[in-house]
């Protein structure tokens, strides 16, 4: 495998250096603040992501007001005590984006993020107590237990809501294959994602560098050289 600090160097001669390299590499993860988060808000950003994937996401964030109000605030138990005339109206509410799957998703994830919340005293403690080296398994736990909730969605999900957590864009996926990592050009298989687990644990390790910077690092040292605003909208920064 290429060493990390040479993956680095590129990706800093491709920003105009390792200061702007390191101003563009975004807040560090913070388990505490995670850990104090509301299941509202929790909810909130897992919904958004949701209605994110496969739309503009510049539309979304602009309707987003118009979703909280839709969806009260995104407060599991009232959603979940709403009745079926509730969900079938938010199918014609012009405040939103009117896609009857994803609305279904929420009401699906109201009672996910209600059960681990239980469960575990908030699902913002839930995710601060998983081991940052085991994404993988907490990326199959919402596949499985959440609705809409797998691949990139869940990633990109663990992203804004702050936890360490690597994103496998293409510009990533192509930096681990430059690297020397033996995976697929769009590695969505089990065996792939353990390589890239593995491997981003391995320097995360040499490196002492969070995950979430680390993926940060790989992206943009390949592929499109993109400008600081998008690569902090990608982040989730703003």
């Amino acid at each position: 495998m290429l060493a990390f600090s040479k993956i680095r160097a590129r990706a800093a001669e491709r920003k105009g250096g390792e200061a702007v390299l390191t101003a563009l590499l975004g807040r560090s993860p913070n388990n505490s603040v995670i850990a104090e988060m509301s299941d509202d808000r929790i909810l909130s950003i897992m919904a958004q992501r949701v209605f994110s994937a496969g739309f503009v996401w510049t539309v979304i964030e602009q309707k987003w007001p118009g979703f909280e109000e839709a969806f009260l605030g995104f407060e599991p138990k009232a959603l979940l005590f709403q009745p079926d005339d509730f969900w079938h109206e938010l199918a014609s509410n012009k405040k939103i984006v009117r896609n009857p799957q994803k609305i279904r998703s929420v009401r699906d994830n109201a009672a996910f993020v209600d059960r681990v919340s239980t469960a575990k005293n908030g699902f913002g403690r839930f995710l601060a107590e998983w081991p940052a080296d085991d994404q993988i398994g907490l990326m199959g736990l919402l596949a499985k237990e959440g609705s809409r909730l797998g691949g990139n969605t869940g990633q990109y999900f663990l992203r804004w809501v702050g936890w360490d957590a690597f994103v496998v864009s293409p510009d990533v996926a192509a930096a681990m294959r430059d690297a020397g990592l033996d995976i697929a050009e769009n590695p969505t298989s089990k065996k792939d994602l353990g390589k890239i687990q593995q491997q981003i644990n391995i320097w995360a390790g040499e490196t002492g560098l969070p995950r979430m910077h680390i993926s940060r690092i790989l992206a943009m040292s390949i592929g499109t050289n993109r400008t600081t605003e998008e690569l902090r909208h990608y982040a989730g920064d703003e």
